[in-house]
């Protein structure tokens, strides 16, 4: 079992940066795969960027590529999703998620075991 705890989460203006951070328990954290997903009212749960196990891949939505970058801590059973440049349109409910087959990327939500609480994230115009 993996409990999944997201915080960094808030309010900003379009332009400005955000560092989500997710902790999570358990010894076999770094066997895991972890992806970072949003869902925004009335709409779907969309993958935002993702990153095996050991983290030598990483997986961006379109729309985030450039602006966002998704790191891991082993040590620290941590996961970070460093947000920059941000839009309005990134206003959403932030998820993480880890996914035991890790070696590879996934980007469809269906895939993933354990899931965080979520935490909210708007920007302002």
């Amino acid at each position: 079992q993996v409990q999944l705890v997201e915080s960094g989460g808030g309010l900003v203006q379009a332009g400005g940066s955000l560092r989500l951070s997710c902790a999570a328990s358990g010894r076999t954290f770094s066997s895991y795969g972890m992806g970072w997903f949003r869902q925004a009212p009335g709409k779907e749960r969309d993958i935002v960027a993702a990153i095996t196990s050991s983290g030598d891949t990483t997986y961006y939505a379109d729309s985030v590529k450039g602006r966002f970058t998704i790191s891991r801590d082993n040590a620290k059973n941590t996961v970070y999703l460093q947000m920059n440049s941000l839009k309005p349109d990134d206003t959403a409910v932030y998820y993480c998620a880890a996914v035991r087959l890790g070696v590879r990327i996934w980007t469809n939500p269906s895939m993933y075991d354990y899931w965080g609480q979520g935490t909210q994230v708007t920007v302002s115009s």
